[in-house]
């Protein structure tokens, strides 16, 4: 990394101190991250669902994304990943003026788009969960980086909600996260580019062996030390 950064312990001490205590903090560890096999069983059609929420989450009140989502799941035949792939430009206009979701044609777009890119990844690798279950942990930076290539609307935090919402352990660039990072000399700004991603990557490694705990309690851990 080429500079020196926290220990995680401090951090959790400095978390600890503004949140009652260690085991509370424990206590506010993410719920639902799955080891690889429990991925890969996961069916391909809740990721392109999974995604689908994520993008429409973006810029909007989650509540009414989550109030509206059975219509969703209706007017998306369930998300399977074929018949989305091959959605005609027609369907599209017409899931676009549907009341029943959130009327936005460009986020409509990015179902028939990101399935078909799903159909490609899972002819490679029998299936999309089992690619996304594949892909190493200490690689996760990588992985949000093939998202944002490979993906529509895909950047950002929406995927890294969608991951961490299919059980894919990893951290969560949230704002208070970012701001523990520079607290803790990882990065020096928000870690937008490439090359400050890898270091949180190499920080957060650092502090798993460090801990034994998995990224996702790292991250809430730091941003528990900010909020």
């Amino acid at each position: 990394m080429g500079k020196k950064f926290s220990r995680l312990s401090d951090i959790l001490a400095h978390a600890a101190e503004h949140h009652g205590g260690e085991e509370a903090v424990r206590a506010r560890f993410p719920d639902g991250i799955l080891g690889a096999e429990e991925i890969a069983r996961i069916p391909d059609h809740r990721f392109l669902a999974g995604m689908t929420r994520a993008i429409f989450r973006a810029g909007f009140v989650w509540r009414v994304i989550d109030n509206k989502w059975p219509a969703f799941e209706e007017v998306f035949h369930g998300f399977d990943v074929e018949t989305c792939a091959h959605l005609s430009p027609d369907d599209v206009d017409r899931m676009a003026m549907d009341e029943r979701i959130v009327r936005h044609r460009g986020k409509v777009l990015t179902v028939p788009r990101n399935a078909a890119m799903m159909l490609e990844v899972a002819a490679e690798h029998g299936s999309f969960a089992r690619f996304v279950a594949d892909w190493p942990d200490e690689d996760y930076v990588g992985l949000l980086d093939w998202f944002a290539r490979h993906g529509e609307r895909l950047g950002g935090t929406s995927c890294q909600y969608f991951l961490r919402e299919m059980g894919k352990d990893g951290f969560l660039l949230t704002k208070d996260v970012s701001r523990a990072l520079i607290n803790a000399g990882v990065v020096d700004a928000a870690p937008n580019g490439k090359a400050a991603r890898r270091r949180v990557q190499a920080a957060f490694d650092a502090w798993r062996e460090e801990s034994g705990l998995r990224h996702a309690d790292i991250s809430r851990i730091l941003a528990l030390s900010i909020g």
